[in-house]
């Protein structure tokens, strides 16, 4: 008798993504013993553990149903794919004894036999609100977790609920289609980050951890309606499904894979575009920016905004609109502001976004 079906279903989501991982890993090594043999580094024939050395992966766990099911997925897999297996806990000191949770986690992962496994205590800052601060300063202690122990790749258990609660709040605040698009199945420098559980719902993952009888921890903050994603969660997508019937998470879910297939042919246009709209000095020109689908157009001086030294993360769709009507309705306005003193005007036909 096979393993129960919320536990099968776990198991193979993490697989995959474990083979995915070790085949980028062993073709990245055999490249790089393929340089190194090359350029007669070691004139040694190396061994095979040198051509294919273990590639070590990561689960960020807090202790939660989502993220305990992942850990013992992993736990369970990497072993028979040769891969070794590690687990990070991140304490944010937002809560009393959080550091003795964290200390429980460490313990639970251990017992699953994930190792490395250890807890790393963060300070939070206040910069874009708590949640925000809290995700700058966990991603960043991850990381730095990641870079140490040399890790392939770092798992994150958020599931297609999360999704779709991702695709609400970038929804309600008018973002573009990127925002739309919520969290990427593979992000952060080289595909650090891999997020199996995308398409599989909180539910599975509970059900995962009861019948596998894994203790786990229900943060209290993610049902404090002073934060907008608990509010969301237990108020706004219950009411959502009330109104419009089952399957609303499945197809909001459904509508950020679509979006961000939108969004990246998108981006790809904007990319291979922008050179065809600058003169031999590399200066913008309008004409030839006008006459650009807008979604387009609206890429490119994006990407210039940021080039000349505007934080992305407060470059906002206000802004670029600004920007945009230097081009689509001009009337000799005077030069947009934007974030990091950026400024944009234009001149003689020409878009100047500089340091201002």
């Amino acid at each position: 008798m096979g393993p129960h079906p919320a536990v099968a279903a776990i198991r193979l989501a993490v697989r995959r993504v474990l083979h995915d991982i070790l085949t980028e890993h062993s073709r990245i090594t055999e490249a790089a013993m393929t340089a190194a043999t090359a350029a007669a580094v070691d004139a040694r024939e190396p061994s095979r553990n040198e051509r294919t050395p273990s590639p070590l992966v990561l689960v960020a766990c807090s202790g939660g149903a989502d993220s305990m099911a992942l850990a013992s997925a992993l736990a369970f897999e990497a072993p028979k794919l040769g891969i070794r297996a590690g687990g990070i806990t991140v304490d944010h000191g937002l809560q009393h004894g959080s550091d003795l949770r964290a200390a429980e986690v460490v313990l639970r992962l251990r017992e699953l036999g994930l190792d490395p496994a250890e807890s790393i205590a963060v300070s939070v800052g206040r910069e874009g609100g708590p949640e925000a601060a809290a995700r700058d300063a966990r991603y960043a202690a991850l990381d730095a977790a990641a870079e140490r122990h040399g890790a392939a790749a770092v798992l994150l258990g958020h599931t297609r609920d999360d999704q779709a609660e991702t695709v609400l709040l970038g929804l309600a605040r008018g973002s573009g289609i990127r925002s739309l698009s919520g969290m990427a199945a593979v992000s952060g420098a080289d595909g650090r980050y891999r997020r199996p559980f995308l398409h599989i719902d909180r539910q599975t993952a509970r059900k995962a951890c009861m019948v596998q009888s894994l203790p786990v921890w229900d943060d209290p903050h993610n049902a404090d309606p002073a934060y907008t994603r608990s509010r969301l969660r237990h108020e706004g997508l219950p009411a959502l499904e009330k109104a419009l019937g089952k399957g609303v998470v499945e197809a909001l879910a459904r509508t950020a894979q679509l979006s961000r297939d939108d969004a990246d042919a998108l981006d790809t246009w904007a990319s291979q575009a922008e050179a065809s709209v600058r003169d031999a000095m590399g200066r913008l020109e309008c004409a030839k920016l006008y006459a650009l689908p807008p979604a387009v157009r609206r890429r490119i001086l994006r990407r210039a905004a940021i080039e000349a030294g505007a934080p992305a993360g407060s470059l906002f769709a206000r802004h670029i609109e600004e920007v945009d009507r230097l081009i689509t309705g001009w009337r000799g306005q005077k030069a947009i502001n934007l974030p990091g003193k950026v400024v944009a005007q234009r001149q003689g036909g020409r878009l100047v976004i500089r340091q201002g």
